[in-house]
């Protein structure tokens, strides 16, 4: 089975991966782009993610442009609740570029993060799946968290401190 996995970076790639693999699948990476700022930012995660892809031969779809504009008008005025927003994004690109590339599923890393809205990111990935015309592959993949983590710094991989938007970067970096 052929599934497309939404990937914002490489250290919370290698939990997820190595399930997923175990499980049998065959499985393509898609780093989306637009909600991570600032750009700088975006490529040090997406060089990482191509220097680490290459060592355990994970392809990867890198998505093209940088709509920083698009990703700020839509979490505009909904800055409380922008995640939703965001998740939304980009679960739907990932399963519409897995529906294109005739995947049988699409899944995302978002479900590794300890820090991340986990039921929030279920319940919009099978909404998605509904609306897409693809599987969503569910697997909470926070069990590994610590191993991901752990391998992270042993291979010595960039890694960041918030999840990439800009207002989460406001929110780790100022402090009144």
């Amino acid at each position: 089975m052929k599934i497309l996995v939404h990937t914002c970076c490489a250290p919370c790639t290698i939990y997820p991966l190595k399930i997923l693999r175990k499980e049998g699948l065959d499985v393509m990476g898609f780093f989306y782009r637009h909600n991570i700022h600032p750009y700088t930012e975006c490529l040090k995660r997406e060089n990482t993610l191509k220097s680490w892809a290459e060592t355990v031969s994970l392809k990867i779809i890198y998505q093209e442009g940088y709509d920083m504009e698009g990703f700020l008008r839509g979490a505009a005025f909904r800055e409380n609740d922008r995640c939703i927003f965001c998740y939304h994004d980009r679960l739907m690109a990932t399963a519409r570029m897995a529906k294109k590339g005739q995947f049988d599923c699409f899944s995302t890393t978002l479900l590794y993060s300890k820090f991340q809205k986990h039921d929030t990111i279920r319940f919009i990935s099978e909404s998605v799946s509904k609306s897409a015309g693809i599987d969503f592959y569910y697997y909470d993949f926070r069990e590994g968290w610590k191993d991901g983590i752990n391998e992270s710094k042993e291979l010595g991989l960039y890694r960041q401190q918030y999840c990439g938007c800009i207002y989460s970067e406001k929110e780790r970096y100022y402090k009144k």
